[in-house]
């Protein structure tokens, strides 16, 4: 593609050079990755300023640079734009052919349950024969193809290249995870939403956005770009969790249509009926298009949410209550997601994502429905994040638990003593322990186990590194405590 073909998509720019004849083969924002013929746009981070990057970037190929302003010595045409972040989304999403609006995209935001419901998502569409994409906390998936991802939401960059190969694979529905960070700095700009899936707010992030109102108005913005005007032919959805006290707000934030769900007489996809078991959960519920009863292997009402939300979106998609149903009761749950670590002990052993305090709590409380004997809980806080969360999730932890195990999670650049002490300062109870290497909490909560106990390891869930000081250390709190249980048992 030309540059100035590609440049036409932003209406006003300063250019220093002609801008006729250049080639753009590739968009980099990352100076190690320029190759031959490559736009290199500089972008400003929280550590480094892709500015400083620019000399680099020409030296291995850049043919040209957008940045913010001038760049002093450089041989190649510099294009100033007021916002490059902006500019970014703007001429990735034109260069690689507008992807997104040739697939069904459907993002998930809230702070709890956006993984389990894209999988849950993926797994009804396989069922109904669709070819489909996975974006979010785990892994990019391409049909059956399995990429590595660095956050929950990628950059506006990495995301329209994903969208190109998914039409590339002729994928044809994508569930994607949307974060509250990925919103506000505009990761998602020129991502064509075709339904936008609200779950719940509760506290995290905090570090970032400073108070519960900009973490809403964050979540509120994916719902506001759906757009304006509701047009007949290629109606868009706003599926909103009713149960949820933003609810209302998010709803006002959209002109398109409105699908709510929960357990609320005003739900339309509503809950009637619900049973619990370790086993898995009971549900009768009421649907636009007529009653559903699922008998799934999925446990406790946070999923009952997540159900209720990917039964949602398969119900404006036009999914049949058959194939829904069939594909409920048969998903086999999600990587970190209440997994069970089973070497047929006499006792539960749980690993789960829970880093909110809402999220912990949830759990709990589906632990403390089934569990016939002790609960323990291990778990920590993350380093260099939200503090005020930290007293949260002791104090929830000691109240659901017979005995919580306080440990490190990803202490990052923090001291994990200080972590642990912010969360046991304001403790009155003391049914807990300080074990600060997290494999000895581990062990030791699986030494102290009998009969009938359930022990839920809290926090990490699918991540299989450990990350001290700036460093990822291999960790996986599955393999952690299958190896204490086999231990055990001999």
């Amino acid at each position: 593609m030309k540059l100035n073909e590609l440049l036409s998509i932003i209406p006003f720019y300063q250019a220093n050079d002609s801008l006729h004849d250049i080639k753009i083969e590739q968009i980099e924002m990352n100076d190690q990755a320029v190759k031959e013929n490559t736009l290199f746009v500089c972008i400003k981070g929280f550590t480094v300023d892709g500015h400083t990057f620019a000399k680099s970037a020409v030296e291995k190929g850049a043919t040209a640079v957008i940045a913010e302003h001038e760049i002093a010595d450089l041989s190649v045409p510099v294009i100033i734009v007021p916002d490059t972040v902006r500019a970014l989304a703007l001429l990735a999403n034109k260069f690689y052919g507008r992807p997104s609006e040739q697939l069904s995209l459907i993002g998930i935001t809230g702070t709890n349950g956006k993984t389990t419901t894209t999988y849950l998502l993926e797994h009804i569409f396989d069922v109904a024969q669709h070819k489909t994409g996975v974006i979010g906390t785990i892994q990019t998936k391409i049909g059956d193809t399995v990429l590595p991802v660095k956050n929950t939401t990628p950059d506006a960059l990495t995301l329209q290249k994903t969208f190109a190969e998914m039409v590339k694979h002729e994928v044809d529905t994508v569930a994607m995870e949307v974060s509250s960070h990925a919103l506000h700095m505009g990761r998602v700009n020129e991502c064509d939403f075709d339904i936008a899936v609200y779950m719940n707010l509760s506290q995290d992030h905090l570090d970032y956005h400073e108070d519960m109102a900009n973490y809403l108005h964050a979540k509120s913005l994916l719902f506001s770009r759906l757009g304006n005007t509701a047009k007949e032919k290629h109606k868009k959805y706003a599926i909103i969790n009713i149960d949820d006290p933003y609810s209302e707000e998010i709803a006002k934030a959209t002109a398109q249509h409105v699908v709510t769900y929960g357990f609320s007489e005003d739900a339309q996809i509503q809950v009637k009926q619900v049973s619990y078991s370790i086993d898995g959960t009971d549900i009768h519920m009421k649907t636009p298009i007529g009653f559903l009863h699922i008998k799934t292997p999925l446990i406790g009402k946070f999923n009952v949410y997540n159900m209720l939300a990917a039964i949602s979106v398969a119900i404006v998609k036009g999914i049949d209550l058959s194939t829904i149903k069939s594909a409920l009761q048969t998903i086999q749950g999600v990587d970190g997601r209440f997994e069970k670590v089973d070497c047929n002990q006499d006792y539960a052993v749980i690993v789960d994502y829970a880093h909110t305090p809402d999220s912990l709590e949830n759990v709990l409380l589906t632990i403390k429905q089934f569990a016939e004997n002790k609960i323990y809980v291990v778990v920590g806080t993350g380093g260099d994040r939200d503090r005020t969360k930290r007293p949260l999730m002791a104090n929830i932890a000691i109240k659901y638990a017979d005995k919580a195990i306080f440990t490190t999670d990803n202490p990052r650049t923090e001291d994990p003593k200080q972590i642990i002490e912010d969360m046991v300062q304001p403790l009155s109870e003391k049914n807990y322990e300080i074990i600060y290497n997290r494999k000895e909490a581990i062990e030791y909560a699986v030494s102290q186990a009998n009969r009938g106990d359930v022990i839920l390891i809290a926090g990490k869930g699918h991540e299989t590194y450990q990350e001290i000081n700036g460093v990822r250390h291999d960790f996986d709190d599955r393999l952690i405590a299958k190896a204490a249980i086999e231990q055990k048992e001999q």
